[in-house]
């Protein structure tokens, strides 16, 4: 398996939905085995094939289940999202940090709803649903934005929203061809423009 470059905030990429999965191949399956590779090799808890520069709705996921206590670990193919609504005050700045690989290194408070619900398909075309609360809802939603074309900076309000433009501009993250190469820097280091 290949740990492939993340495209970084800036990439046109990221902020275009990406098109169905029409086909199942072995490309694609080397794909999935190269995003949960890049995954693990970031520390993420999540990647969507457009993070890799790669135009196919579908995401790998290992993210905390707070119920069971354990860790999800899993694909959805051209996934479709439902919420328990999005709330609409300022983000707790302790409680509502979410952090995402194409900007490496920062977190910032970000609304997001308590429970979520995606159904889609593995790879075998079967439908698989996955549900959660808190953490693993905020991975969920965190993956679908990315589908939709939009970045979690997006969603950010207010003084959130500021800090973030300045901590991009500081970094230098606007060429829209930046990427990084998790497998080529330590855990504590994070690229800077």
């Amino acid at each position: 398996m290949t740990v492939l470059r993340i495209r970084m905030v800036g990439d046109p990429v990221l902020h275009t939905p990406p098109r169905p999965v029409v086909a199942v191949d072995d490309a694609l399956r080397t794909l999935v085995g190269d995003m949960f590779e890049t995954m693990a090799a970031a520390h993420g808890v999540g990647l969507a094939a457009n993070q890799v520069g790669v135009d196919l709705r579908l995401f790998v996921f290992d993210c905390p289940d707070e119920e069971t206590r354990t860790m999800r670990r899993g694909l959805v193919v051209d996934p479709v999202l439902e919420t328990d609504g999005v709330p609409e005050v300022m983000p707790d700045a302790d409680e509502d940090q979410e952090g995402c690989l194409p900007v490496p290194g920062e977190n910032f408070a970000t609304g997001r709803a308590q429970w979520a619900l995606f159904t889609g398909t593995d790879l075998a075309a079967e439908p698989v649903p996955y549900a959660g609360s808190g953490v693993s809802a905020r991975c969920l939603q965190h993956e679908s934005d990315h589908l939709d074309g939009h970045l979690y900076l997006d969603r950010l309000m207010g003084r959130h929203q500021r800090a973030a433009k300045k901590r991009l501009k500081r970094n230098g993250w606007v060429a829209p061809s930046d990427s990084w190469d998790p497998s080529a820097v330590e855990a504590e280091e994070v690229p800077r423009g």
